[in-house]
């Protein structure tokens, strides 16, 4: 469930055949069965397994970044910002 103050939407991660591009997301996010963003396994330099999420909808005033981190309880929190993630 994607909750803020002016959304309520139901979004879940598909997994993607990613084929032989390396590159392509490992999951795509849908809501109401559109895409609505793409996510990619990675590692933080902590070793920390995380899912880097993006998100872009035409009613949304920008595109949202945000890492998706499965917490000790097995919840999960989205972290995200509205500005681009600089290079690592």
């Amino acid at each position: 469930m994607t909750r803020t103050l002016t959304l309520n939407v139901k979004a879940k991660l598909v997994p993607n055949d990613k084929g032989d591009n390396e590159h392509a997301p490992d999951f795509r996010v849908q809501a109401a069965g559109f895409d609505i963003g793409a996510a990619w396994k990675k590692v933080s330099k902590a070793e920390r397994p995380y899912v880097s999420v993006t998100l872009d909808d035409p009613s949304f005033p920008a595109t949202v970044y945000a890492r998706l981190i499965e917490e000790e309880d097995g919840t999960h929190t989205l972290i995200w910002s509205r500005s681009k993630p600089q290079a690592a």
